[in-house]
């Protein structure tokens, strides 16, 4: 479908590609992690189109098909991306599904624009609470030397970053649980990312504090995790989160990595479909 105006001002606009099933289903709105795109749910689209859910994925701003700007890589301005999609589909009754830097969206649209327009929530191997580990935040699992050792990395070599980096996203306790394939199609959209938003998102999703932001959660929310992810650990994010927002549900997949909405397909789109279900 046509890209959609998701952000605008006095003197810019930002062009966000939007892929939309389209029918009179649910709205399903599908956010993707760092530093990818909207074509990494595609184990996603299909289960949840036959399902009868109407299925809206997109590409955040700077990745993928989007425009690229030189700013706007703060949480606020990609929570308002978000509004803009929203509003311009005219989407009601909506579950949002924030998948890692994802999941910090979700929490930050809600803080900004309300519950109005929503169904339900989910948070998928999510980045909130707040991943940078400090004395107001000791259960962080994000250390600031950590986070350097990665704006280094990506700084001098994308391609070595890349590498790496996909092959922590999809291995459980050193193993690889995909195929060579799969990672190889993660990588090509890494690539595809612009490097300010790529370095601008990774500051974002490493220092924004979203405890408050979870306080505010109120509809039906779903907390999916593995149990394995070594990329954002389940006991300093998804555990908390479950934790903050009364009533949530948990589920945690076991032996399963960061990526698995791709290693664990099916019992990630189970644990899905029957939350959207209830």
């Amino acid at each position: 479908m046509p890209d959609v105006t998701a952000s605008s001002g006095l003197l810019s606009s930002t062009k966000v590609h939007v892929e939309d099933s389209g029918g009179s289903g649910r709205p399903v709105v599908l956010i993707h992690g760092w530093p990818l795109s909207g074509e990494s749910w595609s184990e996603q689209v299909g289960p949840l189109s036959a399902a009868g859910y109407r299925v809206v994925a997109y590409d955040r701003r700077g990745f993928g098909r989007s425009d690229k700007p030189s700013k706007g890589y703060d949480y606020d301005t990609l929570a308002d991306d978000l509004d803009g999609i929203l509003s311009e589909l005219d989407l009601a009754d909506v579950t949002l599904v924030g998948f890692s830097m994802g999941g910090g969206e979700v929490a930050r649209y809600i803080a900004r624009h309300g519950q109005d327009r929503l169904h339900s929530v989910v948070f998928a191997a999510a980045v909130p609470p707040y991943l940078m580990k400090s004395d107001d935040n000791p259960d962080g699992p994000l250390t600031e030397e950590a986070a350097a050792e990665m704006t280094k990395g990506l700084e001098e070599d994308r391609t070595t970053f890349f590498d790496g980096f996909t092959q922590d996203f999809f291995s459980a306790d050193g193993e690889l649980k995909v195929t060579e394939e799969q990672r190889q199609e993660a990588i090509a959209l890494c690539h595809q990312s612009d490097q300010t938003a790529a370095l601008g998102c990774m500051e974002a999703f490493g220092t924004t504090d979203f405890r408050d932001d979870l306080t505010q959660v109120t509809v039906p929310t779903l907390v999916i995790h593995g149990a394995s992810d070594a990329t954002v650990p389940f006991e300093g994010s998804g555990k908390r989160t479950h934790e903050a927002i009364a009533g949530s549900e948990l589920v945690v997949v076991q032996d399963a990595p960061h990526g698995f909405n791709v290693s664990h397909a099916d019992e990630f789109n189970r644990a899905l479909l029957e939350f959207l279900a209830r």
